[in-house]
């Protein structure tokens, strides 16, 4: 039977696609080491797994109202007002199962035909797909490398329209690791007060920023603008939850109303154990997500080095996030066995799992095929050994 149009269209995730593809090698026995998983290999801080047990044990096992459980709701309000100097109300929130959802109610309650969305290029790769399956028009928005990839008020300019509906940033960005300023953020904030549109505002990796740079919620910037502001926030990254599956958006009452009428008729609430969990990640000690990035800034360190000295790469040092974004286009129209040529992000990939038993993303993915996503999300013995094969397997192109 043919499937809907909807689905006919829709790309999979490469990133996930990589990832499952390399943890397979590695059962297989393949001596394979992968820098594609957006996952910290941390486990979840002990506070966090004792909260998820003690739901356990008393019987914290049943269904919870569809946006989450008040306590949950009101401790992201607690967290958003301490880290973030944001004021909301429990009924401006909503806990998802994961932001990947959040996002996606979004886009399933905001969107239409005929809207278009901005989506700043390089991109998350759901980013846009989610846009079309809203039957909205993704409408990307180009940065500059030599700008460190962050957005510009005058990039938007260029590309709005009287369709325009919102504007998506993700900031700490993944793929590049770009951090907006605060001149950036306050300029697309007005921006979007003067031309009418919506902010949604991906701040999964909010905690991860390096070098004494400081992440700032454009919603911060003041009433009118946290007023078409849509704020999307994770555990799983700060806390290194990606299994516990939680979420949430903050936003105007009226949509975030709307967001769970239709979770109510999807998913429902997020897991009972881990709304538990994720009360103890956002009110408890920050220790563990300390030690946690500051394990990262030392991998990330490492990485850039390590970059630097193979000829031909050239690489933005990203600014948050535990993803780096190189440029490998200088080994486009390179030879290597039986005269076949790397002609792209895709090939050069596929060159390296084949040469060196090495895993990357293809930045083509991410909207940019002049380069690759590397993850430092693993162990410093494997990121040494990874880079010098791929290192080696690079210096064997000609």
């Amino acid at each position: 039977m043919p499937l809907s149009r909807r689905v006919r269209s829709l790309s999979p995730s490469a990133t996930l696609a990589i990832t499952a593809m390399a943890k397979r090698m590695q059962a297989e026995g393949i001596d394979v080491i992968s820098f594609a998983g957006g996952e910290p290999e941390f486990d979840s801080p002990d506070h966090v797994k004792e909260a998820g047990i003690r739901a356990l044990r008393e019987g914290f096992t049943k269904y919870t109202a569809p946006a989450g459980t008040d306590e949950l709701r009101d401790a992201v309000v607690a967290k958003l007002k301490r880290d973030n100097g944001l004021e909301y109300t429990r009924d401006e929130v909503i806990a998802c199962s994961g932001s990947k959802q959040a996002l996606y109610n979004l886009a399933m309650v905001l969107f239409d035909k005929r809207d278009e969305v901005i989506i700043p290029a390089p991109y998350w790769v759901s980013y846009p797909e989610q846009v079309r399956l809203a039957d909205a028009t993704p409408v990307f928005a180009p940065t500059r490398e030599d700008e460190g990839f962050r957005l510009k008020r005058r990039h938007l300019e260029r590309i709005l329209t009287g369709r325009t509906k919102a504007v998506i940033l993700n900031s700490p960005c993944n793929p590049t690791g770009a951090v907006m300023e605060f001149e950036e953020l306050k300029a697309i904030a007005e921006l979007a007060a003067e031309k009418d549109f919506y902010l949604i505002s991906d701040e999964a990796y909010e905690s991860l920023t390096y070098d004494g740079v400081k992440h700032v919620s454009i919603a911060s910037l003041g009433d009118e603008v946290k007023a078409r502001t849509f704020v999307v926030g994770s555990t799983s990254k700060t806390f290194a939850m990606t299994g516990w599956r939680l979420g949430y958006t903050a936003g105007p009452k009226e949509i975030i109303r709307a967001m769970i009428d239709l979770q109510s008729q999807s998913t429902s609430a997020p897991t009972s154990i881990s709304q538990k969990a994720a009360v103890a990640a956002l009110l408890g000690p920050r220790e563990p997500v300390e030690a946690m990035r500051r394990e990262f800034e030392v991998r990330r360190r490492y990485l850039m080095d390590r970059l630097h000295r193979i000829p031909g790469v050239h690489c933005v040092p990203p600014e948050g996030t535990f993803y780096a974004f190189p440029n490998v286009s200088a080994f486009y129209g390179k030879k290597f066995a039986r005269g076949r040529k790397i002609s792209s992000s895709t090939s050069l990939t596929s060159y390296l799992i084949q040469e060196a038993r090495v895993m990357v993303v293809p930045g083509a993915e991410f909207g940019s095929d002049k380069h690759i996503r590397l993850s430092y999300c693993l162990s410093m013995e494997q990121a040494r050994e990874g880079l010098e094969r791929m290192a080696s397997a690079l210096e064997q192109l000609r």
